[in-house]
């Protein structure tokens, strides 16, 4: 059973992460829930890493295994961003964590497509997907643009991470 949540389990939490943050931004769902949804996924990356290092020596899988790597502290920086002192800028903390997963998915993305043929253009596309993405949050003027961005972001990791699943 184990071994099935580790295999599936992403493809149903990136999703889910992406819902938590624009449900939060469009005032759906409070920020002590984004929070604890830090706190959540932190617990998470740290799981899937420990039992599942070993099996992620592949070529493909090592690169997703350092994506989930740097993620883990990116992550953990947004849980930071909620606790923050006055004298430690929540805002940057949770910026970096936003970003951070934005980005880093999308250098897994790219370095996934130019390793295997089936799938490969899923894998283009949710990298553009990621980066257009950020680039609409960071842009935008509007919550209709960050949305917009979010929703980017949401769609290319998970036809991505849904490939990964349902192919390999």
């Amino acid at each position: 059973m184990l071994r099935s949540l580790r295999e599936n389990g992403p493809a149903l939490l990136v999703p889910a992460a992406w819902l938590v943050v624009a449900a939060t931004v469009l005032g759906d769902i409070s920020t002590h829930a984004l929070f604890v949804a830090h706190v959540v996924m932190s617990a998470l990356l740290v799981a899937f890493l420990a039992t599942s290092w070993r099996d992620m020596d592949a070529e493909v899988l090592r690169a997703w295994r350092l994506v989930v790597l740097v993620g883990t502290p990116i992550t953990l920086a947004g849980v930071a961003g909620f606790l923050a002192p006055g004298s430690v800028p929540p805002r940057a903390l949770l910026a970096l964590s936003l970003f951070g997963w934005m980005l880093l998915p999308a250098a897994g993305f790219l370095y996934t497509a130019r390793r295997v043929e089936a799938g490969a253009r899923i894998y283009e596309v949710g990298a553009a997907c990621c980066v257009a993405g950020a680039v609409a949050v960071v842009g935008g003027s509007s919550t209709a643009w960050t949305i917009t961005g979010l929703a980017l972001v949401g769609v290319g990791q998970t036809a991505g991470i849904l490939d990964a699943t349902l192919r390999y």
